[in-house]
């Protein structure tokens, strides 16, 4: 039974030391310590901290409280966008290339697994070795947006009536979609093993490997040639239907970005050990072989391109990414210094100011259904 009584006036004097306890529970599902001290904000820590994981306030990481409020205000669903235009245009004989028609379902191919994958990493693994109440917290909203996306393209699929078997096998039957989700889920394997904990050089090192190939590349980076071909189909009003689902899912991508940079540099912080230079020439390798993935992926979505996108372009847009993901982990870039081939996509985000994106509009809008294209 709980108890519910005032502690003792020496339990509130009780020195940190008390709650740093090294057997302490990491889970936040283990026993009560009725005499522990009452956790500070100086208790608390990103990895492998011995304070009460169940204890939100008093908040340390603001920034992810308030990433966690900025995601209840992007709140939306996709059965709030009338999928009818893009229902007559796929149906139309002349409505779309054959071009256009191979990159949707491309895309809806990747999207369709990698959000679930997403999912499961968040579920699996970040949660249970990121010790701190209010990334978790923020961790929870973000586990059912990766489920509003999933539903996305069930939606979609079954709006336009496509062969479900067809794209939501796609990432293990396409070799350039595989190749992406088998790179990424080598980083997660192991970190679901039961038995792995956090805690030393080593084990730390791979936490932050995953939370690199998750956010900073699998959605930061992965996820952006997706936007750009279906936001590009949206300018020229065809598919303006999965065009707003994704500008709704970019918006929410961006946030997870975000949040990731910022946990991924807090860890840095608080150790600095891990951040050896041969572990970030290791990070800039990962990142290097990742946009060249998705180059080859570019290559088979867009084999003969289509008007204003084609395989060359996007290569560029992922050189341009890469090297914006080096900078905001604080490395040199990956390759030589690149414009960005779509200036355009600004309109729905910027690439430069991500976060202060979010800070500026976010109260704009306080769910999908207000989202203007103006």
């Amino acid at each position: 039974m709980l108890d519910w009584s005032e502690p003792s006036a020496a339990a509130r004097r009780a020195p940190p030391s008390i709650v740093l306890n090294a057997a302490a529970d990491q889970t936040g599902l283990g026993s009560i310590d009725r005499h522990g001290g009452r956790v500070s904000v100086d208790d608390k820590r990103m990895i492998n901290c011995r304070a009460d994981v169940n204890q939100l306030l008093p908040l340390k990481y603001k920034w992810a409280w308030e990433k966690y409020l900025a995601g209840c205000n992007n709140h939306w669903t996709p059965t709030e966008v009338s999928m009818q235009a893009d229902i007559a245009l796929w149906k139309s004989r002349d409505g779309l290339t054959e071009d256009e028609r191979r990159a949707i379902k491309r895309n809806l191919g990747f999207f369709a697994a990698s959000e679930s994958l997403v999912a499961n990493n968040i579920v699996l693994a970040i949660y249970r070795h990121l010790t701190n109440p209010e990334c978790r917290q923020y961790l929870l909203r973000q586990s059912f947006e990766e489920a509003v996306h999933t539903h996305t393209f069930q939606y979609i699929v079954e709006s336009l009536g496509l062969d479900e078997g067809e794209l939501f096998n796609m990432y293990r039957e396409v070799p350039s979609i595989t190749d992406k989700a088998a790179w990424a889920l080598k980083h997660t394997q192991h970190l679901d093993d039961p038995d792995f904990r956090t805690g030393t050089p080593e084990a730390d090192q791979a936490f932050l490997r995953d939370l690199v190939a998750f956010y900073v590349i699998f959605e930061g980076m992965w996820f952006y040639t997706g936007f750009a071909q279906i936001l590009s189909l949206g300018r020229r009003n065809k598919m303006v239907g999965i065009a707003e689902q994704y500008q709704y899912i970019l918006r929410d991508e961006s946030i997870h970005l975000n949040f990731g940079i910022d946990v991924i540099n807090q860890i840095r912080i608080e150790n600095p050990e891990l951040w050896t230079g041969a572990f970030q020439e290791e990070i800039r390798a990962m990142i290097r072989a990742a946009a060249e993935l998705e180059a080859a992926y570019g290559r088979d979505t867009m084999p003969r391109g289509f008007l204003g996108l084609n395989a060359a372009l996007c290569e560029s847009y992922m050189q341009f990414i890469a090297n914006r993901r080096c900078a905001q982990l604080g490395l040199s870039r990956v390759f030589d210094e690149t414009e960005n081939p779509f200036p355009w996509m600004s309109e729905a985000m910027d690439l430069k100011k991500e976060k202060n994106f979010f800070e500026t509009r976010v109260i704009e809008y306080q769910n999908g259904g207000a989202l203007s294209w103006e």
